[in-house]
């Protein structure tokens, strides 16, 4: 089934469409000068290899792009698309893989280069509410908070948190940040970001009808996907809530019978005010012997 596609750029926020910028061989001098940027390594990124993760004994892809550079520093970058009280549980699981790669066949090599884990969230996810869109974290120590290890940095960034305006743009990361806020609802590049030549490189890739045939369709299918997950998400929060509101509805319906019965009991007999209520015999009996217990004062 084919879909009519009406936005210009593609979104990188789905698994076709970050792979397609970010994950491929002849596109990887975008995922190197956003690594440097982001990372502020004090020796800069100069190639990267993309990794077969079907040496790790996967059969799935689990994460949108696993690299190691010159130096055989290892980084995995993950998308998240939707809120997932997990993925810091997630992305720990993911920086094992590396870990476990760099394992000699007679014996445990524990001298493991440098992981590098990025997790770009769509959504927020911090349970701390503020406005820090990056987080970086490492392993400290708890009593003088020094580096307990240095082989191995998580980076998280929240996208909705970043909301720098094209004006408010002042770094190369604050460039690539902007594009994969907003590249798939615009409709040309902005003026600031055609001053850097390798941003308008990123642009160009991401146009939709750049593609070819079997990619388009690629992509049509992916976003399909994404629109069905977010349809059946949607679905389930409202009729979460209807339920919710009819479940307070009816809870409320039952305690204002609950309060009518206590004030019949001492003018109706117990089966009149079943009659009356709709509530059953046996839960007057037990307002009644509750009352008995607790009488007003």
């Amino acid at each position: 089934m084919c879909m009519t596609i009406t936005d210009k750029y593609i979104d990188p926020f789905t698994d076709f469409g970050f792979k397609h910028i970010f994950g491929t061989e002849e596109n990887k001098r975008f995922l190197i000068s956003f690594l440097n940027d982001l990372l502020e390594l004090d020796d800069k990124i100069i190639d990267i290899e993309y990794r077969n993760l079907e040496k790790l004994g996967l059969s799935i892809t689990i994460f949108d792009v696993y690299c190691t550079d010159e130096k055989n520093n290892n980084f995995i970058v993950q998308i998240q698309r939707s809120n997932d009280k997990y993925f810091k549980e997630k992305s720990i699981f993911y920086s094992t893989f590396p870990i476990q790669e760099q394992s000699q066949l007679e014996a445990y090599n524990y001298n493991v280069t440098k992981i590098y884990s990025i997790t770009i969230l769509e959504n927020s996810n911090n349970e701390d509410n503020n406005d820090k869109f990056l987080r970086k974290v490492k392993f400290i120590s708890s009593k003088n908070k020094e580096i307990f290890y240095d082989r191995l940095t998580y980076y998280y960034l929240e996208m909705s948190k970043f909301r720098k305006t094209e004006k408010e743009l002042s770094t190369h990361l604050d460039y690539w940040l902007y594009y994969l806020n907003n590249i798939a609802s615009m409709t040309k590049i902005p003026e600031i970001l055609k001053k850097d030549e390798l941003i308008e490189e990123a642009f160009e890739v991401a146009e939709f009808l750049a593609l070819d045939k079997d990619k388009q369709f690629e992509y049509q299918q992916d976003l399909k996907a994404r629109w069905d997950n977010k349809a059946c998400l949607d679905f389930a929060e409202e009729t979460g809530v209807e339920k919710g509101l009819e479940m307070g509805k009816e809870v409320g319906k039952k305690e204002r019978e609950k309060e009518i019965a206590k004030s019949l009991l001492d003018v109706l007999d117990i089966e009149t005010i079943a009659l009356k209520t709709g509530l059953s015999i046996e839960e007057i009996e037990r307002l009644n012997q509750k009352i008995s217990r607790n009488p007003l004062p």
